[in-house]
This record gives C-alpha cells, structure tokens and sequence, in this order.
C-alpha cells in the first residue's frame, strides 16, 4: 500500500471462494472512503448468505476511522452475490454502477420473470455513472470509465494512480475476462482493455478477481506497464483479430460460473435480496434449460 498522501490508500480482501477481491479505498487527508466489489458469502448448497467477508471490510473501516461516501460496483457481477446494501445499511454511502445496467436489468429481469415489485429498474442503485463522469472522494475524484466487452455495463474507476479495472484485465500470468455472456463482446473487451493499457505505465491497475496459477499465492495489482508487458492475452504486439480469434477458443471451453443464477438476479437489483414471502422465507428463481442458450434466449 503506497503512503504518498496524494495518491489513494488501498486496501485489499481476497475471497478464496469466488477468487474475488474486493477494496476499501480513501483518502488519506480527509478519511473519506470508497468499497469497491463487496462479496456476501453465499452457500449454494444450503442456498445460506452470511457476511463474514462484508465484515473484514468493517473492521477495516472502523480501524482506520473512515466515513463511506461511495460503494462501488464494476458491473453486475455473476460469480458471488454483492454485499453492497448489507454495508451500506452498517456504513452509508451510495451504490453505484455504469449506467449501462438497465441493459442488464432488461435482459436478466426477462430470464428470471421478474415482475412488479421485484422487477429491476435503475432506481436499485442510487447513482448511475456515465463514461468520464466524475464523482468526489474527500479531495480525491473518482472517474467512471466504461470498459464494456465483458458485460455491456463494466466500469473501471479511476482514483489517483489506481485504476480499479473489474472484469476487463487479469493478473498478466491469468490474462483477461470472457467475453461470452449475453451482452459480451470480445472487439469491444479488446478496445477497453487497450484504453486501460494506454494510461501511464506506472499506473496501478487493481483486478477483480485472480485465480493463480498452482504455485502462485493469489494477487491482484499489477502497474500498465507490466500488463502492456506481460499479459498472456493482449501484451503489446497482440492486435485485435488475434485477441478476439484465442478469447472466443477459450470461451467455447469455459463452463458458466457455480453462483451465475442466485448472484445475478440479486445483483441487477443492487444487491437486493428478494423480499420474504407470507411464510417469512425469501427465495431465489432457478430458470431450467436457459443458461447456455443464444442470448437472444437469454
């Protein structure tokens, strides 16, 4: 964690669950606070959240005396549920994502059914962030960035010298996000990843997920130039044909994600759990014979 007071303090909290890391980020003079990609632990074989991973961030929160203005969201995620209303009923701050979410709501709303009360709409979260819009942090600003191609919606998030990347990079060694969920794109993943790439080379660039190769204990920062350098998917020489042609191969092998059904549906709503039923119990929606389909099905 760098300790020039101009630059972002950042902390990081790896679940070796999902290979999620999520953040705590502030500013140093002024102790406001931003959590990026919060995970609720959720057991699927028992369908049993719990907020054991929302409660390191807390801690975190309390020992360094930090006020949340922010939680953020890089793109409705469909490996973990999010914790961000969780935390935000502990700590504050707004929820907020891309504003290319009601793509997602629409698209994922339809699969589920969901309907009325439970149908996604854009108020789920409190603020919808559009591609260089910038919001404050104490005397810091957050710069939303749209990196689309991994889902339509992605953000990256600027602050400082950190750039919070989400689903778009990897580790160098792990390479880069698919692109084959309804809505994907890997010509559009390609061109965000090289917006990412032509920041400044010292530029730290923070991921959203690692899954190590055996050996290798899990990280989740590398700078631009390491990447530009490195990453075994798109280093610097990789065009976009060639990217597009060896990201669609491994897609056609990549089975869906273990938590794709319960964490979408909660998550287009903004981490919202569905609302509890007469008999005091809330359920989740299981659509048979859908995932896998052409996403126009989907």
């Amino acid at each position: 964690m760098t300790t020039d007071s101009t630059q972002p303090a950042v902390q990081a909290f790896h679940d070796p669950a999902t290979g999620t890391v999520s953040y705590v980020v502030w500013d140093r003079a002024t102790r406001r606070a931003a959590i990026v990609d919060p995970v609720l632990d959720y057991d699927a074989a028992v369908a049993r959240t719990s907020t054991r991973s929302a409660e390191r961030l807390l801690a975190c929160i309390e020992a360094e005396g930090l006020a949340v203005d922010w939680i953020l969201e890089t793109h409705a995620h469909a490996d973990h549920l999010s914790a961000a209303r969780h935390l935000q009923s502990r700590a504050g701050g707004q929820v907020a994502i891309g504003a290319r979410i009601q793509e997602v709501q629409a698209r994922f709303g339809a699969l589920f059914d969901l309907r009325g009360d439970a149908a996604p709409v854009a108020q789920d979260f409190d603020r919808l962030l559009e591609d260089g819009e910038t919001i404050a942090l104490g005397g810091l600003a957050i710069e939303a960035m749209a990196v689309p191609g991994h889902t339509p919606a992605d953000l990256a998030y600027r602050i400082g010298d950190a750039v919070f990347v989400g689903d778009t990079l990897f580790m160098p060694d792990v390479g880069t996000a698919r692109a084959d969920f309804p809505g994907g794109d890997a010509h559009a993943l390609y061109r965000s990843i090289r917006r990412l790439l032509d920041l400044p080379g010292a530029m730290r660039l923070f991921v959203c997920h690692d899954y190590p190769p055996d050996g290798r204990a899990p990280a989740w920062c590398a700078t631009v130039a390491e990447q530009r350098a490195h990453n075994i998917h798109v280093h610097d020489g990789v065009d976009e044909a060639a990217f597009v042609a060896r990201r669609q191969a491994r897609d056609a092998t990549l089975g869906a994600p273990a938590l794709i059904l319960p964490s979408l549906q909660v998550n287009i709503r903004g981490g919202r759990l569905p609302k509890p039923q007469a008999n005091g119990l809330a359920y989740l929606r299981i659509p048979l014979d859908a995932i896998g389909a052409a996403p126009a099905q989907a």
